[in-house]
């Protein structure tokens, strides 16, 4: 059963037998742009998805479409997609995914961020149907989602966060935080503010 997250819930990830191995996902389509005689054309938009990962609040590795796999091999993006989905039929699926194995990530990580941002710098006022949801890759159970409406002038998006609780399980927390931004390097600062 899958959880309609808002900013700061948090769900505990389990798996039957350890840490689960989960996938973000992402998916949206360009907002349709008005053309001469009434038609209109969706625009293309490319956003891109990034897994910072942390130790002890300090920048460790990250996973982005220009280093695809973690250092140490637990965290894996499936690759860079320059558009959205093309129809509303599409809506439902992903876009980009990052796929993290909870159960290999190693003691020093504590904390891993995932981020959207518009790599040519449009606003996600131009994107529509946008969301994010975690996926079980075990089950293909969809454990929680986090949809955006409205869009806004900002470029990048802190969506959510997992990180180890006090008895070392990890845990999902929704952020949803809006920031501007080519890459996760211009969103350092406001993703550092909900380590």
């Amino acid at each position: 059963m899958s959880v309609s997250l808002s900013t700061g819930q948090r769900i505990r990830l389990e798996g039957q037998s350890g840490p689960p191995v989960i996938r973000l996902g992402l998916g949206w389509q360009g907002a349709p742009r008005k053309r001469l005689f009434g038609s209109s054309r969706r625009r293309a938009v490319d956003l891109d998805a990034s897994a910072v990962l942390y130790a002890s609040g300090t920048l460790a590795d990250v996973v982005f479409f220009r280093h695809l796999v973690s250092n140490d091999g637990s965290v894996r993006h499936a690759g860079d997609l320059r558009v959205g989905t093309s129809g509303p039929s599409e809506q439902s699926e992903d876009t980009e995914s990052i796929t993290v194995d909870l159960g290999r990530i190693p003691p020093r990580i504590t904390q891993i961020v995932f981020t959207v941002n518009s790599y040519n710098g449009q606003s996600f006022a131009e994107v529509q149907h946008f969301h994010c949801r975690l996926v079980d890759e075990a089950s293909g159970a969809e454990l929680a989602r986090f949809t955006l409406s409205g869009g806004g002038e900002h470029s990048g998006q802190v969506m959510a966060k997992v990180d180890r609780d006090e008895d070392g399980a990890w845990q999902l927390t929704a952020i949803g935080v809006p920031a501007q931004g080519r890459t996760f390097r211009d969103m350092l600062p406001v993703i550092e503010q909900y380590l």
